[in-house]
């Protein structure tokens, strides 16, 4: 109890100002359907409240802002609204509907559950290419000053372009090569995830002081002794931090594939939800996008964790 009071105190905090910020941000959409009930509102006419400020507006009409909270199509949709459109995206989509997979044998490409499995192979996919070319480059930059010199600069400066530009740019070229589907996600996934591996693991092969080099070098270790032996053991509480941010960035990176694409995934479930004005499907992707991420570093600590143990190491 005392290890979840505080997060349930920090989330009770959340809902409480979320409700209160549902209010000035829908009390525009809420005046204007309670003007076209016949309710009098102050002042009338959706022009004459267009560029008034929201603050002044809930004081000015304390008694219509009861619908701020179920207001459909809202500017920001309360928990509740959110909670209801992921039990309808994903439990009765799948069990009720008729694309469901308990009619239809396979998930609804209406659902969350589907889009979700969608983002996360891509994820996966990209994750495992980053972090493996992100640890043989690590391997690299610690063995040759020359590939420390070059390549450690270029990964730094590839990291300031922007992901939106770039991700449509990878997307068309693949395309016109005639490859598409999985990889050019996967691509971009990984583009964003192997400059975190890089990094924790090049300073986890620096991590060994000058004594435990020394004391290998007079035992006349070999380079790929010293790897093995002491190099590599000393990075894997870096490795493993390093992979908790790669993986959430991974996830990142598909999210931002799908959106040119529009194929499935929750990039596209944003996307269509922006397009038709239905916050509650965009924020119901954003809690699953959310959910998946803490999934995946919680698998990544998992592991962490039995490694450390086997290693003789208390995590």
């Amino acid at each position: 109890m005392n290890r979840f009071l505080p997060v349930l105190t920090v989330v009770a905090a959340i809902i409480a100002v979320w409700y209160v910020a549902c209010i000035p941000m829908n009390v525009q959409e809420v005046l204007t359907n309670a003007e076209r009930a016949g309710a009098v509102v102050e002042p009338e006419g959706a022009a004459n409240r267009r560029d008034l400020s929201r603050i002044g507006l809930v004081f000015s009409n304390t008694e219509h802002l009861g619908a701020s909270w179920s207001t459909e199509r809202a500017r920001l949709p309360s928990p509740h609204q959110i909670a209801a459109e992921l039990w309808a995206s994903t439990w009765k989509e799948e069990v009720y509907g008729r694309r469901g997979i308990v009619n239809s044998g396979s998930f609804s490409n209406r659902s969350l559950i589907y889009h979700g499995g969608v983002t996360l192979g891509a994820t996966f996919v990209g994750f495992l290419i980053g972090s493996a070319l992100g640890v043989l480059l690590a391997v690299g930059i610690v063995h040759s000053r020359t590939m420390d010199r070059s390549v450690m600069p270029w990964a730094i400066v590839s990291q300031t372009v922007p992901i939106v530009a770039l991700a449509p740019m990878i997307i068309v070229v693949l395309y016109s090569i005639g490859i598409n589907g999985l990889l050019p996600k996967a691509i971009i996934s990984a583009y964003l995830s192997f400059f975190p591996v890089v990094v924790g693991m090049v300073k986890g092969l620096r991590s060994p002081d000058a004594m435990q080099l020394d004391l290998l070098h007079t035992y006349h270790a070999s380079k790929s002794q010293t790897f093995w032996k002491l190099r590599l053991p000393s990075s894997v509480p870096y490795l493993f931090t390093s992979l908790k941010i790669g993986i959430a960035a991974s996830l990142v990176g598909a999210i931002v594939g799908e959106l040119p694409v529009q194929r499935g995934g929750l990039g596209a479930r944003m996307l269509g939800g922006s397009y038709y004005g239905q916050t509650e499907q965009i924020w119901a992707a954003l809690f699953v996008a959310a959910g998946l991420a803490a999934m995946m570093v919680w698998l990544i600590g998992w592991i962490e964790a039995r490694t450390l143990r086997r290693m003789g190491v208390q995590p």
